[in-house]
């Protein structure tokens, strides 16, 4: 039975891996953008809620209602002002310059908020738990693994079913012809980054409310991502969901073997797929 608690606390896991993972895999997917501040940004969207919690009084999960239109809108304006100049063909420019980002934001959230480990108050919603066959599940993780299939579905469905996913398909396959259909590259592109940092705002606002976070702290969770991403395979949403759960299964079946192999055994799992599969398990066809 501990064993099996621990796949299934891994699972769980894996939905917040998804989701830090599932921004990265849209964005990639839509303009073959790499973004190395994207782990910082989840921590950025984390304090913006800790600001609005305290501020109003919000419940945490009430204050997605105002974390991810804003975190939307900061996308839009930093795809149209800037990242958009640096895409072409050569991949360097996107990543010095989101490195750049990287940077920029922790030593702002440092300045602003101080080293200090913060965490937001969810109340009940942090310890209540669900009796399952013999298994005592959180809330929260139930929660976040459900909100983190929603929001895959929710992606899948607009990129292969509404004329924003047609536009995206568009100029994901050929930027030029897109272009002379019709179709703003900009203007798409930067609604792409909408997007996924509005859904990095509710991976923040979760992880916010699931442990404590630091200005510092960005860099592992762009790693997890990126290694839920190429597992799942690059642009495949829902192979992002399977590369979180891969991963924190591993994560969780290796701190039970030995506490201190929880994150070794996630990055083992991952060089392991990755030797087997380069290209991931289920690889987008282009």
């Amino acid at each position: 039975m501990d064993w099996l608690n621990a796949i299934v606390q891994g699972t769980l896991l894996g939905g917040l891996y998804a989701l830090f993972a599932a921004g990265l895999s849209l964005i990639f997917g839509v303009m073959r953008l790499v973004n190395i501040a994207h782990g910082d940004m989840i921590i950025l969207a984390a304090y913006l809620g800790l600001t609005v919690t305290t501020a109003t009084g919000l419940h945490p999960l009430l204050a997605l209602v105002l974390v991810v239109p804003t975190m939307g809108v900061i996308g839009y304006v930093l795809q149209r002002g800037l990242l958009n100049q640096t895409l072409g063909d050569d991949l360097l420019p996107p990543l010095l310059v989101t490195f750049g980002l990287s940077v920029i934001i922790q030593n702002g959230l440092l300045e602003v908020y101080s080293a200090d480990p913060q965490k937001m108050d969810a109340g009940a919603l942090e310890t209540a738990s669900v009796a399952v066959g013999g298994l005592n599940l959180g809330v929260l993780p139930v929660l976040t693994f459900a909100v983190a299939v929603a929001v895959i579905w929710g992606l899948q469905w607009t990129f292969y079913h509404t004329a924003l996913g047609r536009a995206f398909r568009a100029v994901s396959d050929n930027q030029d012809i897109a272009q002379l259909m019709g179709l703003n590259r900009r203007h798409i592109f930067g609604v792409a980054m909408a997007l996924a940092l509005g859904v990095t705002a509710i991976a923040g606002i979760l992880l916010g409310i699931r442990t404590s976070f630091d200005p510092s702290i960005g860099g592992g969770r762009l790693i997890f991502g990126f290694e839920a991403v190429i597992i799942g395979g690059l642009g495949n949403l829902w192979g992002t969901l399977v590369g979180g759960v891969i991963l924190g299964v591993a994560q969780t079946v290796g701190a039970k073997i030995d506490p201190g192999w929880q994150i070794l055994s996630g990055h083992l799992a991952f060089l392991l797929i990755l030797a087997i599969r380069p290209n991931g398990l289920f690889p987008r066809i282009s």
